[in-house]
């Protein structure tokens, strides 16, 4: 029976090394390096934020992240925080290795349940029966993990005479700091008696052997120790104690450190080292007590053998948790004599085997090893952009080390695994927030700071001002001309390359001047910091545009353009918000569009009226579309062989109620940039059709009366159009086929492909489809023949002087032609005399649509419009 002490015999000094200090330099430096760049500090009561860690390249803060983060880690460790996971990890690997099987060097006499129920204690006499049963199959050892420092009558002279056998070893407890123990059997000899005591890791689990102890002169040997010199028929003198390894002959036992492999700072008395477990019941042959004194049991099994004798019965408590109690609610322990089976089966196969004994890396090694998952993760991090991608690479990495440290581990190494873990999942996190925060302030194409950071810059410069009245700066505020050709004339691709290139140029030619921004799509800002003059903006910006009217190439190509700037000054005496001071930089910008591109203007007082203007247009627009201020007209589509109405085009109109009506010319455009268009193409599409089913029931025709209705391009991009048009028609009740959809020509040849793509989807819902404005936009009749449409709107452009230029007549005739060619109608729009009427039904136009038939109006007149027609028909058919 023993107790479960802390041992009390601490004889190795452990000395800090000099590396750790450098370490902890090292991270000191760089993390000065690091975190100086951002900081907030108060100087002559100013507020400075210096945020140019921005302008760190993400592969600089993958490596100073991992660096920081390595010693965070490690901070962690050598506080003890991570002690707890690493020997979770330690068991979990003890159960994946293979099961060795039974020691067959060993064998245990336990004195089970069912022994003790006959005889407890086990008397002196029993015990000298055992003994003298043993030795009779000539055991090399045995050991008797019993305390019998005390006589069990009868028979104490027979078990002392046992027990004075040379190869018997017996076992004692040393005294513990409150000087209690347990004193070994009188009269035997020292080489003759182990200290049994245990020590237990502080989670209460058996993971390490204490081989030996010195006090002075007071030499202590372990139980199992002593039972293997008897095994191996050596003596004390053929053990050799250095100052940091036991010596067995050519055998080495490392001492355990007080900080190895997972441990941090443990309690490492004497000599101690690591138990290689089998599993604890497989250990070693087991035999009762019973079956011993009843001979029951192969002398084989004892012959050269080691046999100890102790306590599996589990109402003694003679318990103790290793590495194998996964559960320790319903695993009771492991009995005590097959831990000492453990450990001098250890101690044999590490001398006769050359079985590894654990050994664990220098601090240095594991220092870089930890650093090393902490850059894998922060390099993860950084090459992969798509959340799932990461969280997949990180488990495949977390898997790989687990599996290096599973495979050292089964070669009886002991590296960390919790910490390089941690470094991995905490670096990874921390490069993909700094990406994040990277990505957050700086423009992902140019590197430059973008619009928020470049506001944020602006703020500070301006309260720099507030406290210096003297000091100045202007705004430039720089917007490509014709970029829009350029991206769609060489595509997107080559579009961001030649942003990229614009930015490099402007960044050459400003030097450290000022700072640049990109704040929109082809639009960059300028700060320009403590000027004197405003002559020296004007040369600033003069040199810029010099700069960029030189040619970009492209393939051997030349590419010209220039730019045009708006420039913005600080007046100290007003109260400038960033926002605002951008705004007006941005006004002049376009003043100097439009005064003819290639030029740069000073922001005026008068410029921003027509801004204002343009803003409250866009406020009325909100509240127009929320409180229904719209409402639409409908000019009728006429046949123009029969002059029958066949059906209308819906128009929007808008009465403003202070302004009255506002033309659609003029408000259309700010629907679409402002993406109003959407929520207000969906009134549009459900009163329109609407009021077609409403005609459709009040004046049936063969075919129905049909509907024609605009589409922009920002509502043929919109994701749920389909769906959206499709509840419209079942709400309605109306045939797909009684509606047509209207996009114009420059909204198809746009994106070729998408748009194809999307009037596909609308045909399933067997709708009808125009290209509106034919002839103005730039269509290619490579792809006009693979648009799924039915008509062709001519432009009434043409129309109006069909009868002035045999050209326009012409380009009339063409189109035509070339609808009837590809199975499509025509529409003919602006038609305002009877002889357009006449020149059109000559040329095969079949439909009309103007003044000439009917202006656009109102649904009130419109359906008197359809009655008038409607009962005219009828009495045509009645005569």
């Amino acid at each position: 029976m023993r107790d479960h002490p802390q041992p009390r015999y601490q004889f190795l000094i452990i000395q800090k090394s000099p590396l750790y200090e450098s370490h902890v330099f090292v991270i000191a430096k760089y993390s000065q390096k690091f975190w100086s760049s951002v900081y907030l500090a108060t100087q002559h009561g100013q507020r400075q934020i210096n945020l140019s860690f921005t302008k760190l390249s993400l592969r600089q803060s993958v490596i100073i992240a991992s660096i920081l983060i390595t010693g965070l880690v490690m901070g962690m460790r050598q506080l003890g925080w991570l002690q707890f996971l690493e020997l979770v990890a330690f068991d979990q690997m003890v159960r994946l290795q293979p099961d060795a099987g039974p020691n067959p060097r060993l064998l245990v006499v336990t004195i089970t349940e069912a022994d003790i129920k006959k005889q407890w204690p086990i008397s002196d006499q029993t015990l000298s029966q055992v003994l003298a049963n043993l030795q009779q199959a000539m055991p090399k050892a045995i050991g008797l993990d019993l305390y019998r420092n005390l006589p069990q009558p009868p028979g104490h002279e027979a078990l002392i005479e046992q027990l004075h056998s040379p190869n018997v070893v017996t076992i004692t407890k040393l005294a513990d700091p409150d000087g209690e123990g347990v004193s070994p059997i009188p009269g035997l000899p020292a080489e003759q008696i182990g200290f049994n005591d245990l020590v237990v890791d502080p989670d209460g689990v058996l993971r390490r052997n204490w081989m030996y102890a010195q006090e002075g002169k007071d030499k202590f040997y372990s139980f199992s120790l002593q039972l293997s010199l008897t095994y191996l028929g050596k003596s004390r003198d053929d053990l050799k104690v250095k100052s940091n390894a036991l010596l067995l002959g050519n055998t080495v036992f490392p001492a355990l450190s007080a900080d190895a492999g997972g441990y941090q700072n443990i309690d490492n008395a004497g000599y101690q080292v690591m138990i290689s477990y089998r599993s604890p019941e497989k250990v070693a042959r087991q035999v009762s007590l019973t079956q011993v004194l009843r001979g029951q049991f192969d002398p084989n099994w004892v012959k050269d053998k080691v046999v100890l004798i102790g306590t599996t019965a589990p109402s003694l408590k003679d318990l103790f948790f290793t590495p194998y109690s996964a559960n320790k609610t319903t695993n009771p322990g492991t009995p005590g004599v097959l831990l000492h089976a453990q450990l001098v089966s250890q101690i044999l196969n590490t001398t006769l085997d050359r079985q590894s004994i654990f050994w664990f890396w220098p601090e240095w090694a594991e220092f870089l090893w930890v650093w090393t998952w902490a850059l894998i993760g922060g390099l993860l991090a950084w090459r992969l952009r798509h959340p799932l991608l990461l969280g997949v690479a990180g488990a495949i990495a977390a898997g790989c080390l687990f599996s290096i440290c599973f495979s050292i581990f089964t070669q009886a190494g002991w590296i960390p695994l919790i910490a390089p873990t941690l470094a991995l999942a905490i670096a990874a996190g921390t490069v993909l927030g700094y990406k994040l925060l990277h990505h957050t302030l700086r423009d992902a194409l140019t590197d430059l700071p973008n619009r928020s950071l470049f506001l944020k810059q602006l703020e500070w410069v301006i309260a720099d001002t507030k406290l210096h009245k003297k000091s100045r700066f202007a705004l430039l505020f720089l917007g490509i001309d014709r970029f829009k050709v350029i991206n769609e004339g060489f595509g997107h691709q080559f579009g961001d390359l030649f942003l990229f290139n614009v930015s490099q140029r402007l960044k050459a030619c400003l030097g450290n001047r000022g700072i640049l921004a990109r704040v929109g799509g082809d639009e960059f800002a300028i700060l320009l910091k403590n000027i004197t003059d405003s002559s020296e903006v004007t040369f600033v910006a003069d040199q810029l545009q010099k700069e960029m009217s030189l040619p970009f190439k492209n393939n051997g190509q030349e590419i010209f353009t220039s730019i045009s700037i708006g420039i913005a000054f600080n007046q100290t005496e007003l109260d400038y918000q960033p926002i605002a001071l951008l705004r007006d930089a941005h006004t002049a910008m376009y003043r100097a569009k439009d005064l003819g591109k290639g030029r740069h203007e000073v922001f005026a007082t008068g410029m921003h009226t027509q801004v204002v203007k343009r803003f409250q247009l866009e406020i009325d627009l909100h509240r127009a579309i929320e409180q229904q201020e719209f409402f639409l007209c409908y000019q009728a589509i006429v046949c123009l062989k029969t002059s029958k109405i066949v059906g209308f085009e819906a128009l929007v109109r808008w009465q403003h109620p202070q302004h009255g009506f506002v033309s659609p010319a003029e408000f259309i455009p700010v629907t679409e940039e402002t993406g109003l268009i959407i929520p207000l193409g969906k009134w549009i599409l459900k009163e329109a059709c609407h009021q077609l089913s409403v005609w459709q029931a009040q004046f049936p025709a063969d075919p129905p009366l049909m509907m024609s209705i605009n589409l922009s391009g920002h509502q043929l991009s919109e994701v749920n159009l389909v769906e959206y048009i499709q509840q419209i028609l079942k709400e309605t009740g109306i045939n797909g086929q009684s509606l047509k959809l209207e996009i114009t020509e420059s909204v198809a040849m746009n994106d070729v492909e998408a748009a194809i793509s999307i009037l596909l989807q609308l045909r399933t819902l067997n709708l009808q489809l125009s290209i509106d404005d034919f002839g103005t936009g730039y269509s290619s009749l490579s792809y006009l023949h693979r648009f799924p449409v039915n008509t062709l709107k001519v432009d009434r452009s043409f129309v109006s002087r069909m009868e002035e230029t045999d050209e326009d007549a012409a380009i009339v005739q063409t189109i035509i032609m070339l609808s009837h060619a590809l199975g499509m109608n025509v529409v003919a729009e602006g038609v305002e005399t009877a002889a357009q009427q006449a020149k059109l039904q000559v040329l095969g136009c079949e439909y009309g649509q103007g003044y000439f038939f009917s202006k656009p109006l109102d649904s009130k007149s419109a359906t008197a419009l359809l009655d008038s027609k409607f009962t005219k028909s009828l009495k045509e058919e009645a005569a």
